[in-house]
């Protein structure tokens, strides 16, 4: 790995569905190596009610990030350094 990313850091996405997007990086997935995004590769995921806890609040309709091949996406300030110049 080039460039040394880790949780926190600013990231544009620059290749794929999400190409442009901008974002914190929430979790590394070294084994993987994936990253997730905020905001990017947002997912949908169906979750059931569930019958001994009827009020649990995390049912129907669950939208959450997805995680993109740490390939695709670049430091922020180097994305700027190279757009400025």
């Amino acid at each position: 790995m080039a460039a040394k990313i880790k949780k926190g850091d600013e990231v544009v996405v620059i290749s794929g569905s999400h190409k442009g997007k901008r974002g914190k990086i929430l979790n590394f997935l070294p084994k993987k190596n994936r990253v997730i995004v905020e905001g990017v590769n947002m997912i949908k995921k169906h979750v059931k009610q569930n019958p001994q806890d009827p009020n649990a609040e995390d049912t129907g309709i669950i939208e959450s990030e997805g995680s993109v091949h740490f390939s695709n996406i670049m430091l922020a300030s180097r994305f700027d350094a190279k757009s400025a110049s």
